[in-house]
């Protein structure tokens, strides 16, 4: 990895930074308060490729990398973290019919969601099949020319409200090489969701159960063969892994800038308090970190670019150490804000809460753990 971008990319980063200051972060807290999903602004985000990021161009996509991507929703996060996320969870499904799809279905899908007319969903995960993904039983069923899907997705962020739902399900034995990829359209008969969840943060994405009751879903819309879809929800979540990494640095980022003109600013005992040794060292600690955290994140999606062997490896660490370390400045930062950090007056408590979950999702940092120890102790991890 260069650790210099190009002007190609510094351009597509200040066009994220601008966006993100002018059409997010003055929304942001309104959209918190009133769970709001801004279909407008996303849609404008569309509108400068941000829809279809790394999809190919002949459908509407941008024909990035996934270091430019890593760029951008740095910058949108530090926005709105939870709407830079849910935009994140919409490029790995589109990405995922770009790479996997057939022509025809790329030509009848993508599109419409490169430009945000249509939002996606990727649902794997299940009440019961959570970290053991491949336990999952979302059960469909050969009936010809169709499926017919019964099951239940659990945490879907866009449920109900997405117009295309990715969904890994059972078509044949258990584990993994029975799991296949269905697109499956809103309005199809037997597709219902559940309530809205009652969330901690990211509440500018709607997130509900996905119901499948009988739901028949036409064979013309299976991504890859049937057995691959396993293979084909763990490669979308390389690329998810490190967008979401890259939205923890944007709230953490946010989160220091906000602290360190705060702590000019805030007197205590007769001085600012950033002229208290303690006040320096934390935020000097903060820096680093988040530097590190930034480089992980650069390293894994060039390796991710460059088709690497060891990616997957490399995605794990970054998101690990990413969202942990994006996650604690977020908390240093209101820290140092003292009570004034968990007002809602402040921002830092909503970006605290948004990067909260990146801990969780694309696969919990215990899981990320336990990738690495796997590569470790087979000595497949050489460097």
């Amino acid at each position: 990895m260069t650790l210099h971008l190009t002007d190609d990319q510094r351009a597509i980063q200040e066009m994220a930074r601008r966006f993100a200051a002018e059409r997010m972060l003055p929304n942001a807290a309104r959209w918190d308060e009133q769970k709001h999903f801004p279909v407008d602004e996303l849609r404008e985000a569309a509108g400068l490729g941000f829809g279809g990021i790394y999809v190919r161009e002949d459908v509407g996509g941008s024909g990035l990398g996934r270091l430019d991507a890593a760029l951008i929703f740095e910058e949108l996060a530090a926005g709105c973290t939870s709407t830079a996320a849910y935009i994140s969870i919409h490029n790995m499904a589109a990405w995922m019919i770009d790479r996997f799809g057939n022509e025809e279905q790329r030509q009848r899908f993508l599109p419409k969601l490169c430009s945000m007319q249509h939002f996606a969903s990727y649902c794997l995960t299940e009440p019961n099949a959570g970290s053991d993904a491949a336990a999952l039983q979302t059960r469909a069923v050969d009936a010809g020319d169709h499926y017919v899907l019964n099951g239940t997705k659990a945490f879907i962020s866009g449920g109900g409200r997405s117009d295309i739902y990715v969904c890994m399900v059972r078509t044949g034995d258990a584990g993994a090489r029975g799991v296949s990829c269905l697109v499956v359209e809103n309005g199809t008969p037997g597709l219902s969701f559940g309530a809205q969840e009652r969330k901690l943060g990211w509440n500018s994405q709607p997130t509900a159960m996905v119901i499948f009751e009988d739901c028949k879903v036409p064979k013309a819309n299976r991504i890859g063969a049937e057995g691959e879809g396993f293979k084909i929800a763990m490669s979308g979540l390389d690329g998810g892994r490190i967008n979401i990494g890259a939205c923890s640095l944007g709230a953490a980022k946010a989160c220091l800038n906000i602290t360190r003109d705060y702590v000019g600013q805030r007197k205590q005992f007769g001085q600012p308090i950033a002229g208290f040794q303690a006040t320096q060292f934390k935020l000097a600690d903060m820096a680093t970190d988040l530097a590190a955290a930034r480089l992980m994140i650069r390293n894994a999606a060039a390796m991710l670019d460059e088709k690497h062997p060891e990616a997957t490896l490399y995605c794990a660490m970054a998101k690990r150490f990413a969202t942990d370390a994006g996650f604690t400045i977020c908390n240093d930062a209101m820290q140092l804000h003292g009570g004034y950090g968990y007002l809602k007056d402040y921002p830092i408590e909503r970006y605290l809460r948004d990067a909260r979950v990146h801990q969780i999702l694309e696969g919990t940092n215990e899981i990320m753990r336990v990738i690495v120890s796997r590569s470790l102790l087979s000595g497949s991890f050489t460097e």
